[in-house]
Formats: structure tokens, C-alpha cells, sequence
């Protein structure tokens, strides 16, 4: 059967989209065969295909293993239906239930872009669907108007908190970059015998009561999800393209569906019997939104029984916490996003963000994260030359693990330094504690610290070393 048949009758079916959900966990072994079966036996069962909630379960699958493939294979199911306008028609037909489906496509397709950073295709389905919205809620009056108005509300809080600071081209517009983990920015360590351990399972855990969001992705949980995956290997740059224009189709390397011309990437380094990659690049993930404690410690249980030998389990935990009231300078970033989250995913970010820098050249972009790299290394080096409780050294092996310890450090050292955080309480604290003279408080690391902010020109922010507490 033709993909473009296959979509026809997914849109034009008159089933509702979440009524009957299809369950599809993709394997890695003999990918191309499993996709066409899939919609040959969904086509024989319900006589349609509900391929929106295909490639939805692709999304849901690549959030818990880090698999971009599986993201990059929804993107493509998504930018087919808009490059065909298959749902162009829906409009035109007197069916409330077709509109709420193509509601539902833009709503899922902004999230596949969100977590590829397409950033120019998103506000572009932004505006479709606040296109789209209008047309249903005018002719149809419909009860659940109000829910699709605060959809797409919620949408534009969330593009407009991710961008706290914008990375400028030459032209003035906006550049795209990635934070996730590529050879540029993994941390270098003098290895030893004992760090042993690496990261396996991660519980994302997202539970701000006024955090935006989108869906059940708070800020908070989108930043770490970026930061602990891998880049992809072709985008080891950082910088994404403008995303495909209406109509046009993205070019991709990869398999093609029987009667269709429409390409798509394959899944590599897979075991003869298609049950899991060679190597696995990025740890496997439970993103948890707003769960009951019973639901953590069972997702703490199974992650726990996953581990392999020498594994190890991260839990990050964004909430409220107790109240204190003792006024905080970053409370009002609470939010649009943690101030100590923004540190771990993009520490430039977060120093540009307390020192009132909203806009940043792409030219001085590059050359203050040479100070940042600078950092890193330098603390890498303390790190494992201090006296340091043996329980971090066993996790500073891993490249993710590691990461975070440094940029934690980072957050440690700037805070202290810069005015508006004056006393320990406005720190990061950590147990078994850090050493303060032979890694946190060291003269090199607050002098990179002070040199970055001379060379944003804002080194008024900061104290000098004979005014520190």
C-alpha cells in the first residue's frame, strides 16, 4: 500500500485520534518490514492507519531511550502530512471530529520540532495552528475552545522562556544552538582505576507547581533531557538550519516505503536478532511529570533492577521545595526555568541571564565559551588532583556525570563571585561536600570566571577577591 494512501485514509478516517491507540514499540532488527506491517495490519483491523499516534509513539520512545532515530522518523511522518497538505481538506468538510485531529497533528508535530530545535518550523506551526484554532472555534463553537486557546498559550510561553538569551547571526537574526553532549564539549579527565561507574538510567522528575510547560514537559525537564544526549553525529556544529518551508519535503538519507517516494533514516549498529543497539550512546530515561511518591519509587525499582554491573542511576528532581521567606534573586526565573538547571544545560546562558546580557553575537558567543571550555578543564584537573571523597571520583568517568560535576562547580564559582548572590545560602550545596580552598575557592578558577566577565564588559557584577565573604 502507497504511504500516501496510508496517510489518506489516517486522516480521513472518522475515528477519533486517542479512541483507539495503537501500541508500538519499534525494533531496532529488520526496521523497514515491522513499519509496513504495522500499517497493513492496521489497515486490515480498523480500515484506516492512525499515523499521527504512530509517530507519537516514536516520540514517547525516543524520550525513554535517547534514540533520535525514532524522533528523526516522526519528524518525517509529521513533515509528510504538511508537505502533502493531507489535511487541507478538513476545513472544508462539516466534521468537528477531522479539525480536532488536525488540531491534534500540529500540536504533536510542534513537539517533535521543539525537541529537534527546529526552531523556525515551530513558530511556524505556531502560527498555522493559531490559524487553525480560529477557523474551528468559529465555525463550530465548540465546548473545548477554551482548552485549545490555553494550548496554544502555553506554547508560546514555552518557545518564549527556552530563548532567555539570544545567540545573534551577523544579520541580526537568531541562531539555533544545541546544548546536547558532542566531542567539543565532552570534559577532558586524566582517567583512573577507580572511575568505574556510568550512567545507565536517568529519572527526570519535573514537579514546579509555575513552571511553563508543554504537555507534560516542564522547562525544567526539556533542559535536562537535551543535556544528557548525545549530538548526533552530523551535527557536531551546533547550529541548526531554518527548517523546511511549507510544502517542501526534508532531504533525508534512509529507507522508502513500498509505492512511495518518501525517505526515511534507517536504525544502525543493531544486534543480528534486533533487540537493542551494539552500544547504546545516550542513557535510558523516565521522564516523570508532577507523580505520586509511589510512582517515583517504582520507576526508581525499575530502574534500579536495569542497572548493569558498574551502572549508575541519576534522579533530578525539579520542584518547589519548602517556601522560604527569604527572597531569592533568581526567584523570579523560577518560572520560565531554574536558575541552577539553565547552569547545567547551557552555563553561558545562565551567565549571560544574571548579568542582564540578553543578546550575544554569534563571533562573541564563540569566543566567551572558549573561557567557559577554559573553565572546564581547569576544574577537571583540580578535580582530580584535590582531596576529594573517593564517592565522585567513581562517577567522573562518565562523561555526563562528569559534566554536570563541573558545571556545577561553575555555578558554584559564579554565584559566589557575583554581587547579587552575596551568602552561602544563595549556593548550590552538595554532600559529601567539596573542598573549598583546593577546588571551589581556587584563585585560577575565579580568575577565568572574573576574565569571561571582562570580556562581556560586566565585571562591575562581580566582586573583587578582597570583598568576598
Amino acid at each position: 500500500m502507497a504511504l500516501e494512501t496510508c496517510l489518506s485514509m489516517a486522516i480521513n478516517s472518522g475515528k477519533h485520534i486517542l479512541e483507539e491507540p495503537l501500541t508500538f514499540t519499534p525494533s531496532y532488527g529488520n526496521f523497514n518490514n515491522n513499519i509496513v506491517g504495522l500499517l497493513r495490519l492496521t489497515t486490515i483491523r480498523y480500515d484506516c492507519v492512525l499515523l499521527p499516534v504512530l509517530s507519537y509513539s516514536h516520540v514517547s520512545f525516543s524520550l525513554r531511550t535517547s534514540e533520535t532515530n525514532y524522533l528523526n522518523e516522526a519528524y518525517s511522518f509529521y513533515a509528510a502530512i504538511r508537505g502533502r497538505a493531507y489535511y487541507s481538506r478538513a476545513a472544508k468538510e462539516d466534521r468537528s471530529d477531522l479539525m480536532v485531529k488536525k488540531l491534534r497533528y500540529y500540536a504533536r508535530f510542534i513537539v517533535v520540532c521543539l525537541l529537534l530545535k527546529k526552531m523556525k518550523l515551530v513558530r511556524d506551526l505556531v502560527m498555522e495552528l493559531d490559524n487553525q484554532i480560529a477557523d474551528y472555534t468559529s465555525t463550530y463553537e465548540p465546548d473545548d475552545q477554551l482548552e485549545w486557546s490555553l494550548v496554544l498559550e502555553e506554547i508560546k510561553s514555552f518557545i518564549k522562556a527556552d530563548g532567555v538569551v539570544s545567540v545573534l547571526h551577523a544579520d541580526s537574526n537568531t541562531i539555533v544552538l544545541s546544548h546536547r553532549l558532542s566531542p567539543l564539549t565532552t570534559p577532558p579527565v586524566e582517567k583512573s582505576p577507580i572511575m568505574n561507574l556510568t550512567l545507565q538510567e536517568i529519572l527526570i522528575v519535573g514537579n514546579c507547581n509555575d513552571q511553563v510547560k508543554f504537555s507534560e514537559l516542564t522547562m525544567d525537564m526539556f533542559r535536562m533531557l537535551q543535556t544528557l544526549e548525545r549530538e548526533p553525529q552530523e551535527d557536531f556544529n551546533h547550529i541548526y538550519d531554518s527548517s523546511p518551508a511549507p510544502g517542501r519535503l526534508p532531504i533525508d538519507k534512509g529507507y522508502a516505503m513500498p509505492g512511495s517516494k518518501a525517505s526515511y533514516p534507517l536504525v544502525s549498529a543493531c544486534q543480528e536478532n534486533g533487540d537493542r543497539p551494539l552500544k547504546r550512546e545516550n542513557p535510558h530515561k523516565y521522564l516523570l511529570y508532577k507523580p505520586t511518591l509511589s510512582q517515583v519509587l517504582v520507576f526508581l525499582a525499575s530502574g534500579f533492577k536495569e542497572l548493569p554491573p558498574a551502572g549508575a542511576l541519576l534522579l533530578y528532581l525539579s520542584a518547589d521545595g519548602c517556601f522560604s521567606p527569604v527572597k531569592h534573586p533568581e526567584d523570579n526565573q523560577q518560572h520560565n526555568g531554574s536558575l541552577f538547571t539553565l547552569f547545567l544545560h547551557s552555563p553561558l546562558t545562565a551567565f549571560c541571564f544574571i548579568c542582564n546580557i540578553l543578546n550575544v553575537p554569534i563571533h562573541h558567543w564563540e569566543r566567551c565559551q572558549s573561557y567557559i571550555d577554559r573553565f572546564v578543564t581547569e576544574a577537571s584537573r583540580l578535580f582530580t588532583r584535590c582531596r576529594i571523597d573517593s564517592a565522585y571520583l567513581q562517577f567522573f568517568g562518565d562523561d555526563f556525570l562528569r559534566l554536570l560535576l563541573l558545571r556545577y562547580i561553575f555555578c558554584d564559582v559564579v554565584l559566589h563571585l557575583h554581587r547579587s548572590f552575596k551568602g552561602r545560602q544563595f549556593r548550590p550545596r552538595c554532600q559529601p561536600a567539596l573542598p573549598d580552598g583546593d577546588l571551589l575557592d581556587h584563585p585560577a578558577l575565579q580568575h577565568l570566571v572574573l576574565d569571561l566577565a571582562s570580556h562581556l564588559e560586566v565585571r562591575g557584577h562581580f566582586m573583587d577577591s578582597n570583598e568576598m565573604d
